[in-house]
């Protein structure tokens, strides 16, 4: 498989790109060897929304989020975890889809490796286990997703997918807006909520 084109990042909004990512994949070529999976989980974060880091303006930490559409943009919480999420937007507005979780396909013995673990159900539910897993760091903030070596492609899984809606997990403001998207049967993703 390839990365998709430049093209696809500008053909939908934030919250329909938030629901046409899942099932696709997330690829990372890195020194160590190829490590990727599909993409069984994200949340929407929109210009005007509360817990959207753009929602207050440009800074330093967020001016990826204002880069075009399908770059990357990757922020550090608690001062030790990477969350990676794929601008949605064209340049200056400021919005992104974070990648929650991912169902592990392609260089998992390095992903076990890099996390420290056997369990391959929780390897990459969430979205410091996805950056940890896949050797994603601040070093790739604002890369373009249509290029190697840090690229999301089509997947082949072509089964019809049972994608469920919800509230976001773990924001303050604006938690009740339903703007995360996950395949409902699916082990990886980082958590089953009651509002489903």
């Amino acid at each position: 498989m390839a990365p998709v084109s430049k093209s696809f990042f500008s053909g939908y909004d934030t919250v329909q790109l938030a629901r046409k990512l899942i099932g696709m994949r997330l690829v990372h070529e890195t020194d160590d060897g190829i490590v990727g999976g599909r993409i069984v989980e994200t949340e929407a974060y929109l210009r005007d929304d509360p817990a959207c880091h753009a929602s207050r303006g440009k800074t330093k930490r967020n001016s990826s989020m204002f880069l075009e559409a399908g770059r990357a943009y990757v922020y550090l919480i608690y001062g030790m975890y990477c969350c990676f999420n794929v601008v949605s937007c064209e340049e200056g507005v400021g919005e992104a889809v974070l990648i929650r979780a991912l169902e592990p396909e392609t260089g998992i013995p390095l992903m076990k490796m890099r996390r420290g673990t056997e369990d391959e159900v929780n390897l990459a539910s969430g979205p410091g286990k996805i950056c940890e897993a896949l050797g994603i760091d601040r070093s790739v903030d604002g890369h373009a997703l249509w290029e190697r070596p840090l690229y999301i492609e089509e997947s082949d899984y072509n089964e019809d997918l049972d994608i469920a809606c919800s509230t976001r997990i773990g924001v303050g403001q604006g938690k009740e807006a339903k703007l995360r998207f996950f395949l409902r049967s699916n082990g990886h993703v980082s958590r089953r909520t009651v509002n489903e």
